[in-house]
Parts: C-alpha cells; sequence; structure tokens
C-alpha cells in the first residue's frame, strides 16, 4: 500500500455552506476528515494542516512555504506521493509556481473542490480520492507537478479555470489533459516536458500584470513608468500586439532595465514577433521585448518572478522564457 501525504491549504475544498442564507465559508472542521477511513482503505494516508485559506488570498510567499514544507515532509519521512487540497481559484498559479521550484521525483498532485462539501453534487471528496490515486501511480513520477479535477490530470504549465463554476472548471487549451482516471486505472498519454528549477529563498520581487483593451488610456499607461517595480507582463492582443500607446512607456522601462514580457489575451496559439508595424509585435521584439511563447499571462508572471528572484542575467531570462 502506498504511503501518501495530504496537505491541506484551505478552498471550497475545505468550506461549507450555511443552508440558510446560502453563503460558502470555512468550515470549523475540516469536511472531508470525516471520510478518512474510506481514503485509507486506499492507501497508508497521512494528513497534514499547512494553512486554511481562500485561495486568492494566496501569495507567492505562500507557494514558497508550501515548496520548502513539502521537501521539508520528505526530508523528515519518506512518502510516495503528495496531494495537496488547494481553492481553486489561484490553483494553476500555485501548482506552476512549485513546478518550477520542486525537484523531486515524489508525485505531487493538486485538487480542489467547485462545490463546497454539504453542496448538491459536492465534487471536493471525489476529486481527493482521484488525486491519491494519480499520486498512488507508479506513472505520476517525473511527470511535474499534476493538477488532477473532474477525472482528468493536467500539467501545471497549461492547465487554467475555464469556468466560474462548473466542475469541469480545469482545462489545457490547445495542450488538453496529460492523462485520465477511469474507474480502475489511472492512464497517461503525453509526455511532460521538463523545466529548469528554480531554487529561490524569498519572493521580493515586484511584477505586475496588465491585460490590454481597445482605446487603454495613455495616463494609465504612462503611470507605469513611475511604479517601483521589477518587471512587467502585457496580455497583448493576438500574436503579441499591443496599442500604439505602449510603445513609449515600454521603450522607458527598457531603458530603466525593467524586463518587459508579452503575453496573449487569447487562449490559443503562441505570441510571435508577426506585426510590422506601432505596437506590432515584431517592433516590440525588435527593441526588446521578451515573447513567453506558450504561457498564460498569470504563469508569465510567476515566472519571471521567480527568474528575477534567482538573479539570472537578462540573457539567461530571455532563454527561459521564450521556450
Amino acid at each position: 500500500m502506498k504511503k501518501i501525504l495530504i496537505i491541506h491549504t484551505g478552498g471550497t475544498i475545505a468550506m461549507a455552506e450555511d443552508q440558510k442564507t446560502g453563503a460558502i465559508s470555512t468550515a470549523v472542521e475540516h469536511p472531508l476528515t470525516k471520510h478518512f477511513d474510506q481514503m485509507k482503505s486506499m492507501a497508508d494516508i497521512h494528513e497534514d494542516f499547512l494553512f486554511d485559506l481562500p485561495s486568492p488570498h494566496i501569495t507567492p510567499s505562500h507557494m514558497l512555504d508550501m515548496g520548502i514544507h513539502i521537501e521539508e515532509k520528505l526530508d523528515q519521512e519518506s512518502y510516495d506521493g503528495i496531494v495537496v487540497t488547494h481553492g481553486t481559484d489561484t490553483l494553476e498559479e500555485t501548482a506552476y509556481f512549485l513546478d518550477l521550484y520542486l525537484d523531486i521525483q515524489v508525485p505531487v498532485v493538486i485538487t480542489g473542490a467547485m462545490r463546497s462539501s454539504n453542496e448538491v453534487g459536492s465534487d471536493g471528496l471525489y476529486n481527493l480520492i482521484s488525486a491519491i490515486r494519480v499520486a498512488s501511480s507508479g506513472e505520476a513520477k517525473e511527470k511535474g507537478i499534476l493538477v488532477v479535477m473532474n477525472d482528468e490530470i493536467h500539467s501545471a504549465a497549461y492547465v487554467t479555470k475555464t469556468s466560474t463554476s462548473n466542475v469541469a472548471t480545469f482545462q489545457s487549451p490547445q495542450y488538453g489533459p496529460i492523462g485520465i482516471l477511469t474507474k480502475q486505472e489511472v492512464y497517461f498519454y503525453h509526455k511532460w516536458i521538463s523545466f529548469e528549477k528554480f531554487r529561490i529563498q524569498t519572493v521580493t520581487k515586484k511584477v505586475l500584470l496588465l491585460k490590454v483593451h481597445a482605446g487603454i488610456d495613455v495616463e494609465f499607461i504612462q503611470a507605469i513608468t513611475n511604479l517601483s517595480i521589477d518587471g512587467l507582463v502585457i496580455e497583448g492582443f493576438g500574436q503579441g500586439n499591443v496599442p500604439p500607446v505602449f510603445v513609449d512607456p515600454i521603450i522607458t522601462l527598457l531603458k530603466k532595465e525593467i524586463p518587459v514580457v508579452v503575453v496573449s489575451r487569447s487562449f490559443e496559439g503562441v505570441v510571435q514577433p508577426t506585426y510590422d508595424y506601432v505596437g506590432g509585435g515584431k517592433q516590440l521584439h525588435d527593441i526588446g521585448v521578451l515573447f513567453a511563447k506558450r504561457l498564460s499571462g498569470p504563469k508569465a508572471r510567476i515566472k519571471l518572478m521567480m527568474l528575477l528572484e534567482a538573479k539570472y542575467s537578462y540573457e539567461h531570462i530571455k532563454t527561459l522564457l521564450e521556450l
């Protein structure tokens, strides 16, 4: 029987609905602990309570604490797999942070719930059991951080929350899940791409994420140049284009040696320096803007933050972001 450590960090999976008001809040006692005996029939289960936070309260510092905590637990005792329960709003960012931070052989699986423990159709227990099954699978090793929800296994690098309330919210646009669960089996059918790990000690760098829109106010963009930031990620149009009012502020930031990264606000495709007009991707690339080809805005922000924290050179940052 596999030995699995469950690390609880809060979220809807740890909450209950008030039957009178319909409001959802943190339960006095974690609602899944009453199913402990059922889970123990599947694996040698050990529980650990690290945080009890709604995921909008989670910061990159909390993510680093999770990574350090996982390493400390593995140093203290041998486990065959780790399961982290987490709120869904920022789950994809925590998963990607841990994917870039942890350099371990033990499978780490993150899961959560879209419905609280006492709502009709609650998915928390089912997702937790699924995550335990994946963490217990020998095939889950060396596949990076995995997100397991709704019978699907996703890579941390590409998964995103696509619906505000649907239990099938987690999808990997363009790439799809890397595996699935059936009643008896865990199947993987995509190969995981390994990424360099960043062994940072703190999270202090300030990286701003900005989403473009038509007719964005020039004063707002200019104000960014006066902020105390270490980096800027822009969710641009299409293949990586921005309105012309962005160009001068971007040049100002680059002269201050503040890296500027462009991703697309589109779900599919990759950014690339194609269009040669004011604010077009080719012009941006020519002046030194970096293109994070396969990442969403939130994940590009996490990666740039960690690269800056690791004190990598501009050229190294460019190489790792433009993979």
